[in-house]
C-alpha cells in the first residue's frame, strides 16, 4: 500500500527534508487534536484497512516526533500544514521535545475512523497524559495519510 511506502519513504528522507512550526509552546507544537466544523469531520463508516493503515502512519509520526526526527515527522505533514510554518522551526521543536521529554513515548490505545479523504485518530502518548490525542485530524493527499492539525 502507499501508506507503507510513505513509512518507508518518511524514513529514507530525514536526511533531506525540512519541517514547519508556528509557535515554540510545547502544547501548541506538540501533536495536535484542533477540532474542525461538523461538516468535515468523518464518520465512522470505515474500512478497517483504512483505518489500520492511519494508525499506523499516526504511530510513525508520534514515534519520529518524540525522537527529535524534525524532518521524518515533517514528511508526514499535509500540504496545508508545510505552507503555514516554517521549516527550521518545526524542526527545532521537534528535537526540542526530544531533549525535553525523551524518546520512549510511543502512541498507545491509537484509534482511528475513516471516511473518504479524511481520518480522525485518537491515542494516548505513554508518559505524557498531556499530548494525549482525541479525534486528531488526519488527511488523504494522492493515497498517503497527512497530519492535517495545523
Amino acid at each position: 500500500m502507499r501508506t507503507r511506502a510513505t513509512i518507508t519513504l518518511a524514513a529514507a528522507l530525514l536526511a533531506t527534508l525540512t519541517a514547519c512550526s508556528s509557535s515554540s509552546d510545547d502544547k501548541a507544537d506538540a501533536p495536535s487534536s484542533k477540532p474542525t466544523p461538523a461538516a468535515e469531520q468523518p464518520s465512522n463508516t470505515s474500512t478497517p484497512a483504512d483505518a489500520v493503515d492511519l494508525e499506523r502512519v499516526a504511530e510513525t509520526y508520534t514515534d519520529l516526533y518524540f525522537a527529535g526526527e524534525g524532518k521524518g515527522a515533517y514528511a508526514f505533514l499535509s500540504k496545508r500544514c508545510r505552507a503555514k510554518a516554517d521549516p527550521a522551526r518545526y524542526a527545532a521543536t521537534v528535537e526540542q521535545a526530544a531533549k525535553g521529554y525523551g524518546p520512549d513515548h510511543p502512541a498507545t490505545d491509537v484509534h482511528a475512523t475513516v471516511s473518504g479523504d479524511m481520518g480522525r485518530v485518537s491515542y494516548k502518548v505513554k508518559g505524557l497524559p498531556k499530548f494525549d490525542q482525541q479525534r486528531q485530524p488526519w488527511t488523504l493527499e494522492e493515497g498517503d495519510w497527512k497530519y492535517d492539525a495545523c
